[in-house]
């Protein structure tokens, strides 16, 4: 019997997952698997998913479903239960199980394409709070990162995230973007997240660039001014689209139970991208 799998998101029709799992099931010989995009907003998916058939080995779930995915689960791993979403559902004999790879991706794009090595009770900064502040966080505490500051406009929207925090053990300072001094809240830091739009950075980018690993999420249009800054001083920059590799291998395993062809994974993702970042691997 055929076997799918698919992403669910709204909007879904740009996603590139579909690029990296068939790049996957065509190096693994899974000649019976298909996987694509289905259009589905938050409201609609647990009765999407309730009502697909055994031939349904997984799914990927991107915005604005994650949190849906997360309440829908018959059961969750630990790292998603901490960032209150997931990205990564997985059919087993007693239902649905939830994962975050999203995790996976702020992790191996910082330790790959950025370089990093945490030392025990390092700093990191986040700037913004959304659902990838959260899934970045968590990733801190299984890097070794002790403490974090989480740069926002507004503090009343950074709740998500600081719980997130709290369910990793991370401990977690909340600074108003209008109020903090850029150059001093990266200073020590060993890690810096951006997960806000480029534009948003521009006019502090010299000065964020300083912190010593970099990961902006995002990877068009590309370079960003961060990335800019970082590569002017001769740094290393991680981005959206090394962790979209990254928390691709995880939720590959968990679909098929073989190990991520990752190379082949990598050189898809490049070649439609037109090989805009090198996409390194560990």
């Amino acid at each position: 019997m055929p076997t799918k799998a698919a992403v669910l998101g709204k909007p879904v029709e740009h996603s590139l997952s579909p690029v990296l799992h068939q790049a996957a099931y065509a190096a693994l010989g899974l000649s019976g698997w298909s996987y694509e995009r289905i259009e589905m907003d938050a409201a609609g998916l647990p009765e999407f998913v309730a009502g697909l058939g055994p031939e349904w080995a997984g799914l990927s779930v991107t915005m604005p479903g994650k949190r849906a995915a997360l309440e829908f689960a018959a059961a969750a791993a630990p790292r998603a239960v901490a960032a209150g979403a997931a990205n990564t559902l997985v059919r087993k004999e007693s239902g649905w199980f939830a994962d975050c790879t999203d995790v996976d991706g702020v992790t191996g794009a910082l330790r790959a394409a950025g370089g990093f090595r945490a030392e025990p009770g390092s700093t990191g900064v986040i700037l913004g709070a959304g659902g990838t502040a959260a899934a970045a966080v968590v990733a801190f505490a299984g890097l070794g990162v002790a403490r974090a500051r989480l740069v926002v406009r507004d503090p009343a929207r950074a709740g998500e995230t600081l719980e997130a925090a709290r369910r990793a053990g991370v401990e977690t300072e909340v600074l108003t973007w209008a109020e903090v001094d850029f150059g001093k809240v990266v200073s020590d830091a060993s890690v810096l997240v951006s997960t806000v739009p480029p534009a948003a950075v521009a006019e502090h980018a010299g000065e964020l660039a300083a912190a010593e690993c970099v990961l902006d999420v995002i990877y068009h249009p590309w370079p960003t001014p961060l990335a800019e800054a970082v590569a002017a001083r001769g740094g290393r920059i991680a981005t959206g689209l090394d962790m979209l590799l990254h928390q691709a291998f995880g939720q590959v395993e968990q679909f098929t139970g073989q190990p991520a062809p990752r190379e082949p994974m990598r050189d898809a993702l490049r070649e439609a991208t037109r090989n805009v970042l090198p996409l390194p691997l560990d």
